[in-house]
């Protein structure tokens, strides 16, 4: 058996190749062929790159080299989930005998693919994480761009003149055929790889017989392997063409590149993956398009609401809401048209591509009419109980990215990007591409939302800021008098020192031991004392007086009736979802990524919040309310370094 050794270039400089080169005569998509690897659908993606001179330049710095100043690292860089990711690699590269053993250059002195390809392995964790997957991927990752993947198999009745505008611009087109019986990449009598994926080249319309024929070019990344049906190389259907049209298409010879014509193409392929900088070859109008870009998180009890069949959940997914304005005047002529992309790519939770499990994604879009114009904050199961989707993906898909082209009419909507089942918990990016202007927010906290307004093909972040409504009043929901103030003072001062003061362990058993009945967990700690203590000491002293301590007591009481409101589980802990109720009982309608951070903060390893933690959180959550509200302008805070830590280190 042959041993695989991993030479760095300088080693193959000395003993394989006479003189080693970043790039050889240019940079094309028969400089290389594929290895033992299963990428495909990678080397096929880098086929198409290799069209565009402007996106190859930013993934493959090109002056690279190996001249005197060389220093044996190389550079690329690749847009993942939302951000260009630089990646810096050494000269190793694995051989077997003396030959590279996976992607190889047609001339032995040329590297820039192999290279690539192990710059791509670093970022998905290994080469043999880079077995299996489809063009999109690849193709996002080159380009950052806008994707549409189309189903051949119910192709839209302008797919020629869609992969005509798509190859007059900056596009990189991908497709691949069906699998087979077995995983195996078997060639079929046609000459075609079944599960295999191919590039898309070029398209051509030619005269042939006095009739108009629509033929695409495509390539193997294999670099050998052929088309054998009509219009292959060897076709005699070349010789009914003028003699410029033979010319100018017709290559005789094994590279893997082959012409068929778009009904063939569609009827031995399964879809075609079209990315693209810029959206404009959709529909071939002037419209200047308009990208919003937000990050979001689905995560188990709280955001995590699965698909509308789940109805007592769907609710509590992210919404985000969208206004979509006019179009302008040059674009009115395409308003019936489709006029909105919609994507939804999840964010992988493992570094290494072949130990991530796509979940089943997808999204539904809602119109906002009637009463629900004035709603603030997340829109309540009843909203969906009484409206169903205007658009939404065809299905939910176990996809990296699931997206649908729509036609909205100017107006309020709402988009629910969702799992399929209820409580996984996934990260994602929602993109949203559209004619008209558009104003997106993330619709879980009310008003103060962070605004993801397209401006062109640049990203506006949206995570949503959360809106904390006015406060509760303890002193008036716990019915407090004169009468009941003697009596908190009478508790108080069974606990207090002869100052009429109690600190942190005081009030810790002062706490534990009139409330001993409803703690679940051992009582409060002392750290969750001092942080109460800390928050209402009104006079900085690490001490509450009585008046302080009355003013706690009235809101562990208050906060306590509401964790037994919200507990219609009677488990004495509240689920997440009965988190969410309990926090707009307090008068805090919080974001989703608020929730979020509070579930890790005070959750229990199994997710529930505890009697005392759900006290501990509201009294800070209200106070921490209270302080921006006191030192803000309504909108934002301006503090100098020692006010920060001051807030920061002590309330």
């Amino acid at each position: 058996m042959s041993n695989i050794y991993i030479y760095n270039l300088y080693i193959l400089f000395q003993r394989i190749v006479s003189n080693p080169s970043f790039v050889v005569d240019g940079v094309s998509r028969f400089d290389f062929g594929q290895g033992i690897v299963g990428n495909c659908w990678f080397l096929a993606s880098i086929g198409a790159l290799t069209f565009q001179d402007y996106i190859l330049g930013q993934v493959v710095p090109l002056e690279q080299s190996f001249d005197d100043d060389y220093c044996g690292l190389f550079h690329f860089r690749f847009w993942r989930f939302g951000r260009w990711v630089d990646v810096v690699i050494d000269d190793k590269l694995p051989t077997i005998n003396g030959r590279l053993i996976f992607v190889h250059s047609t001339d032995p002195n040329e590297f820039w693919p192999a290279l690539l390809e192990k710059a791509y392995a670093k970022v998905c964790g290994s080469y043999s994480d880079m077995n299996a997957g489809t063009p999109a991927e690849a193709l996002v990752d080159f380009t950052g761009g806008v994707h549409i993947c189309i189903q051949l198999s119910e192709p839209p009745p302008n797919l020629w003149e869609l992969m005509c505008r798509a190859g007059q611009s900056k596009s990189l087109m991908g497709c691949g055929t069906e699998q087979g019986e077995t995983s195996a990449n078997t060639v079929l009598p046609n000459g075609l790889v079944q599960g295999h994926a191919y590039t898309v080249t070029g398209v051509k319309q030619t005269m042939s017989q006095g009739q108009l024929v629509n033929l695409v070019r495509l390539w193997n990344p294999w670099g050998r392997g052929e088309w054998n049906g009509d219009w292959s190389d060897q076709s005699p259907l070349w010789q009914t063409v003028s003699p410029q049209d033979r010319e100018l298409c017709l290559s005789v010879r094994d590279d893997g590149e082959f012409w068929m014509t778009l009904q063939d193409f569609c009827r031995f392929y399964s879809d075609l993956d079209i990315c693209c900088l810029c959206p404009d070859f959709l529909d071939g109008s002037s419209c200047h398009w308009k990208t919003s870009f937000y990050e979001g998180r689905w995560v188990a009890g709280t955001t995590a609401g699965g698909c509308m069949n789940n109805r007592d959940s769907f609710w509590t997914n992210p919404q985000y809401r969208v206004k979509i304005d006019k179009l302008s005047s040059e674009c009115g002529e395409f308003q019936g048209e489709k006029n909105m992309l919609v994507s939804l790519m999840q964010k992988p939770d493992k570094r290494n591509r072949r130990l991530v499990q796509n979940l089943h994604i997808g999204f539904s879009v809602f119109e906002v009419t009637g009463e629900y114009r004035a709603h603030r904050g997340k829109f309540p199961a009843s909203f969906f109980e009484r409206n169903r989707p205007v658009a939404q993906t065809k299905t939910y898909m176990n996809a990296r990215e699931a997206m649908e082209f729509v036609t909205l009419k100017p107006g309020e909507y709402l988009i629910v990007p969702s799992t399929f089942n209820p409580n996984e918990t996934a990260s994602f990016i929602l993109t949203i591409l559209s004619k008209a202007e558009t104003h997106v927010h993330e619709n879980s906290g009310g008003h103060g939302h962070g605004h993801g307004h397209g401006h062109g093909h640049g990203h506006g972040h949206g995570h949503g800021h959360e809106h904390m409504e006015q406060d509760v009043n303890p002193r008036h929901e716990a019915g407090e008098n004169g009468e009941d103030d003697d009596n908190k003072r009478t508790l108080f001062r069974q606990f207090s020192d002869k100052y009429e003061e109690v600190d942190a362990e005081q009030l810790q058993m002062l706490l534990n031991e009139n409330l001993k009945g409803d703690l679940k967990s051992g009582g409060f700690s002392v750290d969750a004392c001092r942080s109460m203590v800390a928050l209402m000491d009104s006079s900085i002293t690490g001490k509450l007086n009585s008046e302080e301590f009355v003013n706690l007591w009235n809101r562990v009481n208050l906060f306590k009736d509401i964790f037994s409101r919200a507990d219609v589980s009677r488990t004495g802990t509240l689920s997440l979802s009965e988190l969410r109720n309990a926090l707009m009982a307090t008068g805090k309608n919080v974001s989703d990524d608020i929730l979020n951070l509070i579930a890790l903060r005070y959750g229990s390893s199994s997710g529930n919040i505890t009697m005392e933690n759900f006290i501990s959180l509201a009294i800070r959550l209200t106070c921490m309310s209270q302080i921006f509200r006191q030192l803000s302008n309504q909108t934002t805070v301006t503090l100098r370094e020692p006010e920060w830590m001051y807030v920061t280190m002590y309330t």
